[in-house]
């Protein structure tokens, strides 16, 4: 891929932002109060053309989970400075293709853990009780009051694959209820409260009463829970996926409830999901009463909508305004005090030797003093923030552009 060398003078007030997905609004006031005026909103996701044109004179992009930024889309888009995925997931993005073209994702990691958490709590709650099965006999006019296969969830096991933010926070509000926590990572994990790791999936899935899945979307993620992961989990016990669509088998998963081997499951995320509200679901699982079906949910409240719109705009604003990638998921991290006083310049390069020297050689010959540098590399791109005199800052910026190996250059005020 050959990227092309982009020097930017734009000032605040001319960069646009394209909010997709019916964004919550508490993203563009973000913008609003840092001084951005030029905010366009959408209220769907968008595809193939539509989406290019939309996007194409935006310096700042917004999406959710269905807007698909392939490297084709990200090739059609010079001006874009930094996107931002509201949301967890950011497999909906060319990650690689964007870091190639300078561009810097954020995604909201930690705020919707906590309406996650209470949707699994409440997931597990209603499995245990059997009120799936209940409430749909009710709703065809039958009535069974029966205990049969209904629990209390007092002093019952639930396996958490996937220690994360998330998973960590149901294990301590499922101990509240008096659960006995196990859980299991590939990576060494601090235990919360009472929760006791286990050496081994099977392990924690011939032991648990439930089973929760926290894990992102990996290639060894994908289908981990298959025939054989079933099987292995308690004759009698529940599924509960509220992590990404391709990590259960739904095939598989219907077989082992056919069988009554699983007596019941709940289902948030599908590896196949509608794109948009007027589309149609068509599942296997559909036919079952004692499996919980919810539209990708788990991260939909109001408060976490708020909190989503409020920590993405933030980190984009704050990249754009003072250059800090912090927590950018696919670029150089660099956190950056104010500039006061100073011009900043951002530097993104090819990361091979010799590109800083030749940046300060080049700024040295046309007399301009460094007051303060950073840099940050991965394997393939560097990022360097250079503060100048705002005097020097133009002939700076055009100095940077001419450093071999360059792919982007930018000024801040």
């Amino acid at each position: 891929m050959i990227q092309k060398s982009i020097a930017s003078f734009t000032l605040k007030r001319d960069l646009k932002a394209v909010l997709l997905e019916g964004i919550h609004p508490s993203a563009g006031k973000i913008f609003q109060d840092a001084g951005y005026t030029q905010i366009v909103t959408h209220a769907k996701a968008l595809i193939g053309d539509d989406l290019i044109s939309a996007i194409s004179d935006a310096h700042f992009l917004g999406i959710r989970s269905g807007t698909q930024l392939t490297a084709d889309v990200l090739q059609h888009v010079q001006q874009l400075v930094a996107v931002g995925c509201f949301c967890i997931g950011t497999n909906q993005v060319d990650l690689k293709a964007a870091m190639r073209l300078g561009i810097p994702v954020f995604n909201a990691p930690f705020s919707n853990t906590r309406s996650v958490a209470e949707l699994v709590l409440a997931d597990i709650i209603m499995l245990m009780r059997g009120i799936p099965e209940k409430n749909a006999i009710l709703h065809k006019g039958g009535w069974v009051k029966s205990a049969a296969n209904s629990y209390e969830v007092r002093g019952k096991t639930l396996g958490i694959v996937g220690y994360g933010h998330i998973g960590t926070q149901i294990g301590v509000l499922a101990e509240q209820l008096g659960m006995r926590v196990v859980f299991f990572d590939i990576e060494a994990k601090l235990p919360l409260g009472n929760a006791v790791a286990m050496t081994s999936l099977d392990v924690l899935l011939s032991s648990s009463d439930v089973v929760s899945l926290h894990v992102p979307e990996t290639p060894q993620t994908t289908n981990m829970f298959g025939v054989e992961q079933l099987a292995a989990m308690k004759p009698g016990s529940h599924l509960i996926n509220a992590s990404r669509g391709s990590v259960v088998n739904i095939d598989a998963l219907t077989a082992a409830l056919e069988r009554r081997h699983l007596h019941g499951a709940a289902i948030d995320v599908f590896p196949v999901e509608p794109q948009g509200n007027d589309a149609v679901f068509i599942s296997s699982l559909t036919r079952f009463d004692n499996v919980i079906l919810t539209p990708h949910i788990g991260g939909s409240t109001l408060e976490a909508q708020v909190n989503i719109g409020t920590e993405v705009a933030a980190k984009l604003i704050r990249y754009s305004d003072n250059g800090s990638s912090t927590s950018a998921v696919n670029f150089p991290e660099v956190a950056l005090p104010a500039h006061t006083g100073r011009s900043r310049l951002l530097h993104i390069h090819h990361n091979v030797p010799g590109v800083l020297a030749h940046v300060n050689e080049r700024l040295s010959a046309a007399g301009i003093n460094i007051a303060a540098q950073y840099l940050s590399t991965n394997d393939e791109v560097g990022y360097v923030v250079i503060d100048v005199d705002s005097a020097a800052s133009h002939a700076a910026l055009d100095e940077l552009c001419a450093v071999p190996q360059t792919i982007r250059c930018r000024i801040l005020y």
